[in-house]
């Protein structure tokens, strides 16, 4: 279990980097031309594949790829709304809310078997 707990930490300091290496350069660079955006994108995914491969290589471990991906996708939604409430200034949409709970219903199906364990 520790393992599962040190590789979502570190896939969500990654996937920080990650969402501002993605949409970030829409709100800070959208002035910019599209290789400037491209190159300042590139350099904060650097750092974001510093933390996510051995992040990965961690949870590989202790977890079926399945279970790592999905993790990977609630993790990455639980970066990504707050990134677009706070700093892209985006509303919630009902939708979203729908989509998030098929996201960590997916996450409980995946683990299910694992947690019994």
């Amino acid at each position: 279990m520790y393992k599962i707990l040190i590789t979502a930490v570190m896939l969500a300091c990654s996937n920080i980097f990650m969402t501002f290496a993605w949409y970030g350069h829409l709100k800070n660079l959208g002035g910019k031309p599209w290789v400037i955006a491209a190159l300042v994108s590139w350099l904060i995914a650097f750092f974001e594949y510093m933390i996510q491969v051995p992040a990965n290589r961690l949870g590989y471990q202790v977890m079926n790829l399945g279970q790592l991906k999905i993790l990977q996708e609630a993790i990455t939604l639980s970066i990504f709304v707050p990134f677009s409430i706070l700093f892209m200034k985006q509303g919630l949409k009902q939708e979203y809310l729908w989509a998030s709970l098929f996201i960590f219903a997916a996450v409980f199906c995946v683990f299910k078997g694992s947690l019994a364990r």
